[in-house]
């Protein structure tokens, strides 16, 4: 295993504890409840299914789970654009993590068109 697909595990695991920092910080609103609640569970996602590729025996195993990371990261991406949208949260707080989610699909698209 290289060392590059511990620091991707790292780094999900990183970005989903800072949503739920993130969380921890707001007040609450119906809205906001919702859509952090929703992000909290699709950022771990992302996390627990990486740590899932890791052991995957055979390509199409790891290809099946990267796309399940790949999804829940875009649900990740869309739903901190509606709370910025919805001004939710300020850009200031959203930056960096959207910045951090981007860069995090990026990854796993390499990753996917790596093994094909």
């Amino acid at each position: 295993m290289s060392e590059n697909k511990y620091d991707l595990c790292e780094r999900l695991e990183d970005f989903a504890a800072s949503i739920i920092l993130l969380y921890d910080k707001k007040p609450l609103s119906y809205a906001g409840d919702y859509l952090d609640k929703q992000l909290i569970r699709s950022s771990c996602s992302s996390a627990l299914n990486y740590g899932e590729v890791l052991g995957a025996g055979t390509d199409a195993d790891k290809i099946n789970k990267l796309r399940i990371c790949l999804k829940e990261l875009r649900e990740s991406q869309r739903n901190l654009n509606i709370q910025s949208k919805a001004k939710l949260f300020s850009n200031e707080d959203l930056f960096g993590l959207r910045d951090e989610n981007d860069q995090l699909i990026r990854i796993i698209v390499t990753r996917i068109k790596n093994i094909n």
